[in-house]
């Protein structure tokens, strides 16, 4: 590097490139050069892969980025080596470079002293050198290159200058970037790793050590089902060979398992799955992110929990309490609660209360007696056979889980339970042999309150469900069973008032007659289908002075206590108006005006009057369906009588009409609960009880009157029939 021909040019190189301390713009200006402290040692970042395979690498790499350029000097300072690279950084070809004093051609005068003493250094003890110097470039301009010195030897003991130069600006920004990326890697909440073509861990970054709870070091050269055991190991490595085939990633797949680092709880974790390519677009690995979605996991659960329970509660509004019968209610709520929330439910109602006495649990240190009402199992099990029968009355002693719910009125859990405690659910040793084998583990008895009072309790077990009852589930049962106990309540007065207005009703129609002259008759009630619905129909068989026969069939509209009152009045008034000898018009006038004072009242009614000297039979009707009359050499037909108004309209007239009974024919009286539905036009009904009488005519097999009777609630009532009915057929016998 000399300066004027002929004089000595300094015994200095140029500085070699390399990466030194970092210098700002200002370094174009200083008036020496700007280094690193101390020596370099050549140290870099160590790989954590495995040794690379051998083989060209495809341009575009990391050296190519960087545009490091070689330039060898002699011991004088000439430039004996001059690299592609140095040409397209300082833009001298090699045939102006070579031979020529690097300083001469690359460093300015005022920075000569500085290149010598460097030279010397670098030659004399074999110090290398780094750092960033001002060089200048063939268009005249002055370039900022990070340089990197070093002596060389050859094999005959001659010293060289080997200088390895960048450009600083390229430089700086690989450095700044590859300090951000370790960094975003080290610090990154996010779980980071990098795994071979052979899909083994060769990076794996803090986070992800936490996550997994095994250091960096154990996962090196593993595969992830080894390093994670709970991974479904099949399916993942298919994911990872798919991505690495194809390059396409994938993204948020849900992941759900127990690490080594919280063995205790179950976490969630979403991954993602990218394939690594160097910039000649060869296929490095994968990059795998994780993140841990636990909390999302749960409240995710949590959220479907609460669907699944809301659902639940909808759901339960819907099925129970459909009707007032107190079984089908339990059934409803034992339905509701298998399987969603329990594998066998039952409803156990304590007897005190089914006997109408409530308010009088039992005492503590008192057994607790009750009757259970619906079984439920969401499978076949052996657990049903230690339930209590349905209908049958159950003692449990006072230790037992259920008796305290009751008597306490709080809810009994027991999450796991034991050998010990399903002695204190069961009802004795046998049932409890029962539950063992069943494999019930967890326990729930919630109380059924209503209205205050503590009618029984729902009881829930868990056997196959593996999971044990929670608060969550305490308090949806208890929701359930705040629900149906109302219901079951409901239900429960219901049949107590309809029990009490049926046993007041039975009392009042009239017991089999004595022997009637002239007259054989047949009669039949019979409540509504569900059993639960008893109305006012009535009928009655009045002997008469004279050999007569009154035949009375009535119907007081509504239902119930009431009903079955006025049913009373009217009844007992007839038959008063009866011994009176009066025309069934006077009849049914004088009970229209009873009817009328027994205020809200309405009936209907047919009142006949059978005279077997005459043979003949006078009826009339206050709005009711009209008789049949089934001959017993014809076909039965409906008897044309005035209608009339019903009882308690008041102020309309009746009309007693008379026809001739002959030996062996029928008449039938009924009541509207016989023929009238919901979804059939009356006439057609009407038609549908000639058809019933023609097939059953006088002269055949099973023609009695009882039979008749049967055959026409047979045939004529259906299940679940809402209306009570009354029948009276009535045969003058040959």
């Amino acid at each position: 590097m000399g300066g004027a021909e002929g004089s000595p040019g300094p015994r200095a190189a140029g500085p070699a490139p390399g990466a030194g301390s970092p210098a700002g713009p200002g370094a174009a200006r200083a008036a020496g050069p700007v280094w690193s402290a101390g020596p370099y040692d050549g140290a870099g970042p160590v790989s954590r892969a495995g040794p690379a395979e051998a083989g060209p690498s495809p341009a575009g790499g990391l050296l190519d980025v960087l545009g490091v350029a070689a330039v060898v000097l002699d011991a004088d300072g000439r430039i004996v080596l001059w690299s592609p690279q140095a040409e397209r950084l300082l833009g001298y070809p090699a045939e102006e470079a070579l031979g020529r004093y690097g300083a001469r051609l690359l460093i300015d005068e005022e920075h000569f002293e500085t290149v010598i003493r460097l030279f010397e250094r670098v030659m004399s003890s074999g110090e290398s050198w780094s750092g960033v110097f001002p060089v200048r470039h063939r268009d005249g301009g002055t370039r900022m290159l990070e340089f990197r010195n070093m002596r060389l030897l050859d094999d005959r003991g001659e010293s060289y200058a080997l200088g390895l130069t960048s450009d600083q600006a390229t430089l700086r920004k690989v450095e700044r970037d590859l300090a951000l990326s370790v960094r975003l890697v080290d610090q990154a909440p996010i779980g980071l790793s990098v795994l071979d073509t052979d899909l083994r861990y060769v990076a794996v970054n803090a986070a992800l050590e936490r996550m997994n709870g095994m250091p960096a070091e154990q996962h090196l050269g593993r595969r992830a089902p080894d390093v994670l055991p709970f991974l479904d190991a099949e399916r993942t490595v298919a994911e990872m060979e798919h991505v690495l085939k194809t390059g396409e990633p994938l993204l948020d797949r849900q992941l759900v398992g127990r690490t080594l680092a919280d063995p205790d709880t179950e976490h969630a974790w979403s991954v993602s799955l990218y394939r690594l390519e160097d910039v000649g677009g060869r296929v490095l690995g994968l990059a795998v992110s994780v993140i841990d979605v636990t909390d999302r996991y749960r409240a995710s659960i949590e959220a479907d929990r609460a669907r699944d329970r809301l659902a639940l509660v909808a759901d339960a509004s819907v099925r129970i309490g459909t009707t007032l019968d107190l079984e089908q209610t339990a059934r409803e709520l034992a339905g509701v609660a298998v399987p969603a929330l329990a594998d066998l439910a039952a409803v156990d109602i304590l007897d005190t209360v089914l006997e109408g006495r409530t308010g009088r649990l039992p005492d503590e240190g008192s057994p607790a007696v009750f009757r259970a009402l619906a079984v439920a199992a969401a499978y076949p099990t052996v657990a049903v056979d230690a339930a209590d029968r349905p209908g049958e009355p159950a003692r449990y002693g006072a230790d037992r889980l259920v008796t305290r719910c009751v008597r306490t009125g709080r809810p009994v859990m027991v999450p796991y339970a034991g050998e010990d405690d399903l002695s204190c659910i069961a009802r004795d040793r046998h049932a409890a042999e029962l539950l063992g084998r069943a494999g019930v583990h967890s326990y729930l008895a919630v109380p059924l309150i209503a209205r205050g009072e503590v009618l029984g309790a729902l009881d829930l077990k868990r056997a196959r469900n593996a999971l044990p009852f929670t608060e969550d589930d305490k308090l949806l049962a208890s929701e359930l069973a705040a629900r149906a106990a109302v219901c079951i309540d409901n239900a429960r007065l219901y049949r107590q008032q309809r029990d009490t207005a049926l046993t007041l009703q039975r009392s009042m129609l009239p017991q089999r007659p004595g022997r009637l002259v002239g007259l054989e008759v047949a009669s039949r009630y019979q409540p509504a289908g569900s059993g639960y619905e008893v109305g006012g129909d009535w009928f009655d068989i009045i002997p008469l002075r004279g050999e007569r026969t009154a035949l009375v069939v009535g119907d007081v509209m509504g239902s119930g206590i009431s009903a079955a009152t006025a049913m009373g009045r009217l009844r007992t008034a007839t038959q008063t108006l009866s011994r009176l000898d009066l025309d069934p018009a006077e009849v049914l006038r004088h009970l229209d005006g009873i009817t009328a004072g027994l205020d809200p009242c309405i009936a209907t009614c047919v009142y006949a009057v059978y005279d077997p000297g005459r043979h003949q039979c006078c009826l009339c009707t206050a709005g009711h369906l009209p008789p049949v009359l089934v001959p017993e050499d014809g076909p039965p037909r409906l008897l044309d009588l005035p209608t009339g108004a019903p009882l308690g309209v008041g102020g309309i007239a009746f009309h007693a009409v008379t026809v001739d009974l002959v030996p062996g024919d029928r008449l039938v009286l009924y009541t509207d609960g016989l023929v009238e539905t919901r979804d059939e036009d009356i006439d057609a009904r009407l038609g549908a009880l000639l058809d019933v009488l023609r097939g059953c005519p006088a002269g055949s097999p099973g023609s009695s009157l009882e039979d008749a009777c049967d055959r026409l609630l047979r045939e004529l009532r259906h299940p679940g029939d809402d209306d009570d009915v009354a029948l009276l057929i009535a045969r003058v016998p040959h």
